[in-house]
């Protein structure tokens, strides 16, 4: 059974599973492999929505903020990822619902120049979670 306190860890594989399916798809549509791209992409898609149903389920549940407990450069780090991560975040949503609704209505040019941002970015987004969550939960857990 899933409680809250597993959240976090459930998160990061969401966050972790999103970064394959977007890693999947970019490799499938460079081959052509169109309905390939297009199952991981609505995949990467669907499993960053319960990421953020998550997300939001866990920080509204507990509204506990989990100090870094690193030091030194780490802590440099930890804070540099966390920031980049949360700016881009914010953005993620819009650009992946800009890209799929393109791509449904079969606007392909426009898809294209559009996902040239966002696979990026979401992929850095995903990637950059588990790294946080690694680095929160596991190489510096503090107190927890």
């Amino acid at each position: 059974m899933i409680t809250v306190e597993h959240l976090p860890t459930l998160n990061a594989l969401l966050n972790a599973c999103a970064a394959v399916c977007l890693l999947a798809g970019r490799f499938a549509i460079a081959r052509r492999q169109i309905a390939a791209h297009r199952a991981f992409m609505v995949a990467a898609f669907v499993v960053s929505v319960l990421f953020l149903s998550s997300y939001v389920v866990y920080h509204f549940s507990t509204r506990v903020i989990t100090p870094f407990a690193g030091t030194g450069v780490w802590r440099t780090i930890y804070y540099a990822l966390l920031i980049s991560h949360s700016v881009l975040a914010a953005i993620v949503p819009i650009l992946a619902v800009i890209t799929l609704w393109r791509a449904v209505r079969g606007n392909f040019r426009r898809h294209r120049s559009v996902a040239r941002w966002t696979f990026p970015v979401w992929l850095y987004v995903s990637v950059t979670g588990v790294l946080i969550y690694a680095m929160l939960y596991h190489l510096f857990p503090g107190a927890l």
